[in-house]
């Protein structure tokens, strides 16, 4: 984790696409250039990178592996968006055979995808930053079908618009077969940016009235929780570009500063600054620190910041 810590870059990320489509992205990894010169009686037409992308990945994979050529066929070379293909890939993940088909799994996931298309152009987001920051994806298309972070988090991202729009029953429902399926439990009112890595993911649980920024990574078995004593607003407000470890649990209605990082198995329960790094304190560092084991640079630090969180040292 320190290594994983040290090398974290806040910033924005960049999608890690060929340098000749790079240059006609937005931030959401879609474009409304024109590819060529229409026609007067012609509107310009709308490229999908991601998508187009994402499909050339799978045609390869395809050839490379012709056991798999069905599978990749019917998942995302015979779909024509990104949002159909997606519908369709957790529709076939979040059915429940003999009680609810995966035909009206799939209807409900177009139609809520189709009625926000944010939802989509944060998926798309969302892809690309788990190509950018995470070393074992090899390509979005593997992530796309493989990473069940990312399923579980578009499977929220449908659950959260199905939330908004007053649907609360099918937004529960799909709340909790993303739970029994991907081990993740992520509450339909959460509010959860775009270009979000959930890597790993085993383990994730975000509470209702959570707000997670852009373009930050969470690692597995970490919660944003309540502390119990609350009702209301009572879970995290987590800023862009944050790295949560593996492990850390963020409970009550606090703030993690952008660019912060929240190092393994730390508990925070106290707001932290931008740009600081929570970690977790050994047992007995407490005591060692009072009795003047701290060092001068620590106690500058940890002053400088105001920051008196029982449990963690904090740096920049």
């Amino acid at each position: 984790m320190a290594a994983c810590v040290n090398k974290w870059q806040p910033a924005t990320y960049p999608c890690c696409l060929p340098s000749k489509l790079l240059r006609l992205l937005s931030p959401d990894c879609t474009t409304d250039l024109p590819v060529s010169s229409p026609s007067p009686s012609q509107p310009p037409a709308i490229v999908d990178l991601v998508w187009e992308t994402l499909r050339a990945e799978a045609q390869a994979d395809a050839v490379d592996e012709p056991m798999l050529r069905k599978f990749y066929h019917d998942l995302v070379l015979s779909r024509p968006s990104l949002e159909s293909a997606l519908a369709s890939m957790l529709a076939a993940k979040l059915c429940i055979p003999g009680e609810l088909s995966q035909d009206q799994v799939r209807d409900l996931l177009a139609g809520a995808l189709d009625a926000h298309p944010e939802a989509g152009r944060a998926a798309r987001a969302d892809l690309a930053a788990a190509r950018d920051r995470d070393p074992a994806c090899d390509k979005m298309v593997h992530c796309f079908l493989y990473y069940k972070g990312f399923l579980a988090l578009q499977a929220h991202r449908v659950a959260h618009a199905l939330w908004s729009d007053g649907r609360r029953v099918p937004a529960l429902l799909l709340q909790s077969r993303a739970s029994e399926v991907f081990g993740v439990d992520i509450h339909p009112a959460a509010r959860i940016g775009s270009g979000i890595l959930l890597d790993h993911a085993t383990g994730v649980v975000i509470g209702e009235t959570a707000v997670v920024g852009s373009d930050g990574s969470i690692l597995h078995a970490v919660t944003l929780g309540g502390t119990g004593k609350d009702s209301g607003d009572r879970h995290p407000k987590v800023g862009g570009g944050v790295l949560i470890g593996a492990g850390a649990s963020v409970l009550g209605n606090v703030h993690i500063g952008d660019g912060a990082k929240i190092g393994a198995g730390a508990v925070v329960l106290r707001d932290v600054p931008d740009g600081t790094t929570a970690v977790r304190r050994e047992p007995g560092e407490a005591d060692r620190q009072e009795a003047g084991a701290a060092t001068a640079t620590d106690r500058a630090t940890r002053d400088h910041h105001g920051v008196e969180m029982v449990g963690f040292n904090c740096s920049n």
